[in-house]
Formats: C-alpha cells, structure tokens, sequence
C-alpha cells in the first residue's frame, strides 16, 4: 500500500490521555503505522542538559525501547510513563506491528501541539478530553477546542 502512517496522540499520562492512545489502537491504527506520543511540559530552565537544546524544535523521536525505562527517560527528558500506558502501547507495537515513539516539547500545551503536527509532520492528531463545564473551559481555556481549531491535520478529541 502507502506509506506509513504517522498518528499522533497527545499524552501527558492521564486518564483522559490513555483513553485516547487505547481509542487510537483500536480504532486507528494499522499494520506499519507510527503512533507517536506527544508529551507536552512546561518549559524547562534547567541550565547544562539538553532540555535547553530541544526547547525550540523538541525532542529526537524516542522509541519505545527507550522510555520504557522510567527511570532513563525521567533522567535525560524530564518526564515519567505511566505502566498502565506503556502496557498499552507496547501490546499496539507487537499486535497491531506499529512503530511507537514518543516526542517531548516544552511549553505552553495548545501552541506545541498544533506546532508538533507541522513538526514532525503528522498525519492525525487524537486528543483527550478531560469534560470541562462550560464555565470552567471558558475560564481556563481548552486544549482540545484549541488543537481542533488550530491544527493544520484533522484531530479527533476523545471524551473519556
């Protein structure tokens, strides 16, 4: 057929955020595709690491032999899987055949992604959603409606 497929999901290890990733496995992703995590954190200041050398573009693509050790990939990037979602992911890997990795940017949550799509490129974005009141996304903003409005690839958000 084509080529692969790069599917991204946003991840920061929550709840909302696995059910995105389990949503992507079974109903996304096929044979030879590359599911990639994209994991968003706050600017990092930490002066001498290499966090400082990937603020602007982000992170290499990490496989997925590599940030399932936690203690490796909470060391060199900052951030810490869950084993619930490295399960999920790993059973995608051999099941499915898909190629997973993981990309860390840093920053404000809403820009790094619809940044990330461009960046990588992506072919589709898959989103969590946390279930925000009205009142709460209008005061504290949603990153779902953002990405949705703002992504130059389509994005499906995920109600959890």
């Amino acid at each position: 057929m084509g080529e692969a497929r790069r599917v991204g999901v946003a991840m920061d290890f929550s709840a909302c955020s696995r059910a995105a990733v389990k949503w992507a496995v079974d109903n996304v992703l096929k044979k030879g595709d590359h599911l990639i995590l994209v994991n968003i954190l706050p600017e990092g200041r930490e002066e001498g690491t290499e966090i400082q050398l990937w603020e602007v573009t982000g992170s290499p693509l990490i496989p997925l032999s590599e940030f399932r050790d936690p203690q490796l990939v909470t060391k060199k990037y900052g951030t810490k899987p869950d084993p619930e979602t490295l399960e999920i992911v790993s059973l995608a890997a051999t099941q499915k055949e898909v190629e997973v990795l993981l990309k860390i940017f840093w920053g404000d949550a809403r820009e790094k992604l619809c940044e990330a799509v461009d960046n990588i490129p992506l072919d589709c974005l898959i989103v969590g959603n946390r279930g925000l009141g009205k009142l709460k996304r209008a005061i504290l903003g949603s990153v779902s409606n953002y990405v949705v409005n703002h992504s130059s690839c389509p994005v499906t958000v995920v109600k959890s």
